[in-house]
C-alpha cells in the first residue's frame, strides 16, 4: 500500500474514532462506563454501517444489470480480454443502458443484458462517448427504474463511497466500500475514490449512502487516453467514476447514434511542462477553431470560460471535459493587446502536414554554429528547382536565423505544402535570397544516399565531450556488448560503432524480436556495415520470456532502456526508430504509439499494424517504413497500408523486396531501411 493510500484509510480510521469518542463523551456524562461504552459504541456504529450500506445497494440495485457478451477479439493493444459478465446502470426507464467502453473492446458479436428481475435482453450499443471511456446500449424494454443522480455541487471529498457491480452473481451485487478520495479528477472529467474498482466492476455504480449514484465506474488515467488506459490500477486504491450527471447531460447526443469526441480548439503549448510551464502558443493548426479567430503561434493564453491562467495544467483541466460542439470564451495576450473570442470546438482537425523542402542536412559537431549545411538534394524538389546544392548552407528561413539541423526541420514544417517561403543561403561567401514553393513529402526512397561522413576530432574535443555526454571521465562503450537487467529476466545487447564521437549525434534502432528467437546474431551480421557506414547505434531488446514473446508489462523496461541510452550516448531525438518483424509488429505499433514524445521512426518487417494510428501531431512527428518480400503473404496488407498512412499525412514509405517470401529482409532490405533511417532528417 503506498503512503497516499494509507493516508486515506488513516483518515477514514480517524473519523471513526472520532465519532465513538464523542459518544463516549456523551455517555459518561450520564455516567456510563467508559470500557463498556467503548465496545457496545463501536458495534453500534458498525451494525448501523453495514445496514446503512445494505440500504444503499438495495436502493440501486434495481438499476443495475448484468452484460454478457459473445465472440469478438481476445487481446487488445498486448492486453488479454476476459469474456466474464460485466455491470451496466440503467440511464432511461425505456431500454437505454450506459456501461465502461471497456467491457465492449473485443467488439462482440452480440450482447446480452439480464436485468434485476431475470429478463436476459439482446442489446445494441448506440454511441460512445470517447470522452468519458463510455458506451451506451438499448434494450427493447419499458417500465425500467433508471438510477438516481447525486447533485454533482453535493459530492464531498471523505464523504463514503460504494462501488457496485452486477458481475459475480446476476442474482446479488457485489460491493466494495471506500471514500470519495477527489473530485474533478482526470482533468475535470472523474471522482476519484479508493473503493475496489476493477474489471468486474467496471460499468457499474459508484453510489453514496442514501442509494444515490454519483457516477459510472470506468478505468481512467491522466496520462494517456488509450483504450485500456486505467486498467493496471485495478484494486489499487484508485479508481474512477464519470458523474451520472454529466452521463444524463449529454444522453440525448448519444441517442442519436453519434459518438461524443473531445472538443479540439486546435493549438499546442510551446512548454512540456504542464506545471512550470507558461501558456504561450507554439502551433495553431491550420483551419483549426483557433486559426479561423485570428490566433497566432507566439500568443500567451491568459483567460479561459473566465478562469485565469498562467499554467498549461490549467488550460488542459478546463479542456479535458470539453466535447465536440462546446463553445470555449478564450483571451489572449498578443504583445500589449489583449484579444477574446469564443470557440465552437470541433471533433476533428484537418491532418497536420509539413511542407518539404528537398535536402538533407549535413551531419555537423554539436553546437556547430550558424547555418546548416545541405548533404544532399532531392530531385525535382522545391529545392533542386530553386537551385541549392549540396554544400550550400541555409542560413535563414523565413526571417529566422537557423543555428541548428532540428530549429530548420521545425521552421519547415510549420510551412504547408504549396505554400511559399523565403530561403537564405550562402555559397561561396555570399548569401542569396531564394523563394521557395514547398511540396508533399515523398512516398519513396532515393535509389542511391550518400552517407554522412562523420569527422575525427581532435583528442581535446572528444575527451571533453566525453565527459559532458557521459557526465564521467570514462569514454562511453563501443562495439558489441549486452548486459542482464537486475532484478529481472529482461536483458539487452548493443553496437555501438567503433567510431562513435560524442561530438555528433547518433540514429538509435531499436531492435525487439519475435516470440521464439531473438535473431540477436542475424541482426547484427545483417547491420553491423551499415550502422558503421551511416551512425546507427543498435539496441536490441530482449522479453522475459523468449518463447512466448513480448508482455504488455514489458513497455516500460523497453522505454527505460531507451532513456538510459539517450542519457549515455550522442543521439538525435528525431532518429529514434522502434523495429519490429513478423509477430512483435503488435508490440512494436503499440510501443510507437504509446510514447510518441520518445520514438519518431516506426520500421515493421514483414508485420502490419495492429492498432489505428493516433492523429499526426507537429509535437509528435512519426515517419513509417513498411517492408516485405514481394511474395509474402502479407504484402497487399503492408501496401494499403501504406497508402492508408499517406492518406491521413503521415509520411510513409513502402519498400517490396523482389522474389522474396515471408523472412526478415535480406541485405538489399537491409540497405532500404538503413537508407529510410539516414533520411529521418530530411526537410
Amino acid at each position: 500500500m503506498s503512503s497516499w493510500q494509507s493516508c486515506q484509510v488513516g483518515k477514514r480510521l480517524m473519523m471513526k474514532r472520532l465519532m465513538l469518542m464523542a459518544v463516549l463523551c456523551l455517555f459518561a456524562t450520564v455516567g456510563i462506563r467508559p470500557a463498556f461504552a467503548w465496545q457496545s459504541t463501536a458495534q453500534q456504529l458498525e451494525e448501523l454501517e453495514e445496514r446503512a450500506f445494505k440500504n444503499a445497494v438495495s436502493q440501486v440495485a434495481p438499476s443495475l444489470v448484468r452484460i454478457e457478451t459473445v465472440g469478438g477479439l481476445d487481446q487488445v493493444q498486448n492486453f488479454l480480454l476476459g469474456n466474464g459478465p460485466t455491470t451496466g446502470v440503467i440511464v432511461s426507464a425505456d431500454g437505454y443502458v450506459i456501461s465502461s467502453s471497456f467491457n465492449f473492446l473485443s467488439k462482440p458479436a452480440s450482447i446480452l443484458v439480464t436485468t434485476t428481475d431475470g429478463k436476459r435482453l439482446a442489446a445494441k450499443a448506440i454511441a460512445n462517448d470517447t470522452v468519458r471511456m463510455l458506451t451506451l446500449l438499448k434494450v427493447e424494454a419499458d417500465g425500467l427504474v433508471p438510477a438516481r443522480p447525486t447533485a454533482k455541487p453535493s459530492i464531498r471529498v471523505g464523504q463514503w463511497a460504494i462501488a457496485v457491480g452486477r458481475a459475480l452473481d446476476a442474482n446479488s451485487p457485489n460491493v466494495s466500500v471506500g471514500i470519495v478520495s477527489a473530485v474533478n479528477r482526470v482533468w475535470g472529467k472523474a471522482i476519484q475514490t479508493d473503493a475496489k474498482i476493477s474489471p468486474v466492476n467496471y460499468g457499474g455504480a459508484l453510489v453514496d449512502v442514501d442509494g444515490s449514484v454519483m457516477g459510472v465506474l470506468v478505468p481512467l488515467s491522466p496520462q494517456d487516453n488509450s483504450p485500456v488506459a486505467g486498467v493496471e490500477w485495478y484494486d489499487s486504491g484508485i479508481g474512477f467514476a464519470i458523474p451520472l450527471a454529466d452521463v444524463l447531460a449529454t444522453l440525448d447526443r448519444l441517442k442519436q447514434g453519434k459518438d461524443l469526441r473531445s472538443g479540439l480548439a486546435g493549438f499546442n503549448f510551446a512548454s512540456t511542462d504542464l506545471y512550470g510551464g507558461d501558456t504561450k502558443i507554439d502551433r495553431v493548426r491550420y483551419d483549426s477553431p483557433m486559426y479561423r479567430a485570428g490566433f497566432k503561434d507566439g500568443d500567451l493564453i491568459v483567460e479561459l470560460d473566465g478562469l485565469k491562467v498562467t499554467r498549461p495544467a490549467q488550460i488542459r483541466h478546463v479542456l479535458g471535459s470539453k466535447i465536440e460542439g462546446d463553445k470555449l470564451a478564450i483571451a489572449i495576450k498578443r504583445g500589449e493587446e489583449t484579444k477574446q473570442a469564443d470557440l465552437a470546438l470541433v471533433g476533428e482537425l484537418p491532418p497536420f502536414e509539413a511542407g518539404f523542402l528537398g535536402v538533407l542536412p549535413v551531419r555537423e559537431k554539436v553546437g556547430s554554429g550558424e547555418g546548416v549545411g545541405v548533404r544532399w538534394v532531392y530531385p525535382d524538389s522545391p529545392a533542386a528547382k530553386i537551385g541549392l546544392k549540396p554544400r550550400d548552407r541555409i542560413v535563414k528561413f523565413r526571417d529566422q536565423s537557423i543555428t541548428s539541423a532540428a530549429q530548420l526541420i521545425d521552421q519547415v514544417s510549420r510551412v504547408r505544402p504549396a505554400e511559399k517561403a523565403f530561403v537564405v543561403i550562402r555559397r561561396d561567401r555570399k548569401e542569396q535570397s531564394l523563394e521557395a514553393t514547398l511540396g508533399d513529402y515523398p512516398a519513396d526512397l532515393p535509389k542511391e544516399l550518400p552517407t554522412s561522413a562523420i569527422e575525427a576530432v581532435s583528442e581535446a574535443e572528444s575527451k571533453a565531450a566525453d565527459e559532458k555526454k557521459a557526465e564521467a571521465l570514462e569514454k562511453p562503450r563501443t562495439g558489441r556488448f549486452g548486459e542482464e537487467v537486475a532484478d529481472s529476466k529482461n536483458a539487452w545487447w548493443a553496437f555501438v560503432p567503433e567510431s562513435y564521437t560524442p561530438a555528433y549525434e547518433y540514429s538509435l534502432l531499436v531492435w525487439l524480436h519475435p516470440p521464439g528467437d531473438t535473431l540477436e546474431a542475424m541482426v547484427y551480421d545483417s547491420w553491423k556495415i551499415e550502422a558503421e557506414r551511416r551512425g546507427i547505434i543498435l539496441l536490441g531488446l530482449k522479453a522475459a520470456n523468449i518463447g512466448s514473446g513480448w508482455q504488455a508489462n514489458e513497455a516500460e523496461f523497453v522505454h527505460d532502456t531507451v532513456v538510459s541510452f539517450q542519457k549515455k550516448y550522442s543521439i538525435d531525438a528525431g532518429r529514434i526508430v522502434l523495429h519490429g518483424y513478423d509477430k512483435s509488429g503488435p508490440f512494436v505499433t503499440h510501443l510507437a504509439f504509446k510514447h510518441r514524445d520518445l520514438f519518431r521512426g516506426l520500421l515493421l518487417a514483414a508485420a502490419a499494424l495492429s492498432e489505428r494510428p493516433p492523429e499526426n501531431l507537429p509535437e509528435y512527428r512519426l515517419q513509417f517504413q513498411l517492408i516485405c518480400g514481394s511474395k509474402d503473404p502479407a504484402h497487399p496488407i503492408l501496401e494499403r497500408m501504406a497508402n492508408s498512412l499517406r492518406s491521413i499525412k503521415y509520411p510513409a514509405n513502402f519498400t517490396s523486396l523482389s522474389d522474396l517470401e515471408h523472412r526478415y529482409p535480406n541485405a538489399d532490405g537491409v540497405d532500404a531501411m538503413a537508407r529510410w533511417i539516414d533520411s529521418l532528417d530530411r526537410l
